[in-house]
């Protein structure tokens, strides 16, 4: 049974002490390259959380999720997924109906994701219908090449990417298909050292902005995520 647990404080030092939900691993699309190696969630802590979710041990199931999302202060920001990604029965399609729900729930919150499930016409309906919803949701490049289709394919939605990890602090300005390139200002030196915070910083919640926001590799395997990146 896919299950959904939500943090209501966090104590990951990139997102801040907002509320964070983790889904369960049969969510994250089969498409996804950093399925087979690379993702951040992988290792580590919360890699041992997300196992506890995926096993059953830890959450809820759906509409009690999207309840307890609807419970959350008005106005509150919160990121779902810092691992997992959106609802989906075939490991392919995303499950419109299910985030119709979330995106019911979010109504007059802040909550914000990412996606890497390919941009199909059924997928970007279900992405554009919750991002019209005032649920920010953001395409997930695995590389700025991919980053720059997808924001060929959906010019309309928001974009993410990962980059090399030698690109920490040497992005060029913009992207080979002309997209002005923002690194995660919680990713860099001079944000770490300010302690910015999803909870401070919020532009991954904005949906309406046009450059694409950028992750440095990083985490336990963030040698395979950079080749990825690379490729």
């Amino acid at each position: 049974m896919h299950k959904v647990h939500l943090t209501l404080t966090s104590s990951n030092k990139k997102t801040g002490p907002i509320p964070v939900s983790t889904s369960t691993k049969d969510f994250c699309p089969n498409t996804c390259p950093l399925k087979k190696g690379g993702c951040y969630a992988s290792g580590g802590p919360l890699a041992i959380h997300w196992g506890q979710v995926t096993a059953g041990k830890r959450g809820m199931v759906w509409g009690e999720f999207c309840d307890a999302i609807k419970g959350l202060p008005r106005g509150k920001l919160w990121r779902h997924n810092q691992a997992g990604d959106l609802p989906t029965g075939d490991g392919v399609t995303i499950d419109r109906d299910a985030m119709g729900q979330l995106t019911k729930a979010n109504k007059g919150k802040r909550g914000f994701t990412y996606t890497h499930h390919v941009p199909s016409v059924e997928n970007l309906r279900a992405v554009r219908d919750a991002n019209n919803g005032g649920f920010t949701v953001n395409l997930s490049g695995n590389s700025l090449a991919h980053a720059d289709q997808l924001k060929k394919v959906a010019p309309d939605l928001p974009v993410v990417a990962v980059v090399p990890a030698n690109m920490d602090g040497n992005l060029p300005r913009r992207s080979a298909g002309g997209h002005a390139l923002i690194q995660c200002p919680a990713t860099t030196a001079a944000g770490e050292k300010r302690g910015v915070t999803c909870e401070t910083c919020q532009l991954c919640q904005i949906g309406s902005r046009r450059g694409i926001v950028c992750f440095p590799a990083h985490g336990t395997s963030k040698k395979k995520a950079s080749a990825i990146a690379e490729s």
